[in-house]
């Protein structure tokens, strides 16, 4: 099953509550941090969504 990497870059104060919501969602909640997730479409939906906020680290098959 094939994965991403995903790092926060920026912080969501001042951001609509959608966008914190979707960073909770992906499991991120403070700068620099990195998770590993599923490369699916919902994944690749919400990492879209809030592209000013995240970034694709990696993609691991």
């Amino acid at each position: 099953m094939a994965t991403i990497v995903v790092k926060q870059i920026a912080s969501p104060i001042r951001r609509p509550k959608v966008q914190r919501a979707t960073l909770i969602g992906l499991g991120l909640n403070k700068l620099n941090r990195t998770r590993e997730l599923p490369d699916t479409p919902a994944t690749r939906g919400m990492v879209a969504s809030i592209p000013h906020l995240v970034t694709i680290v990696e993609e691991r098959a």
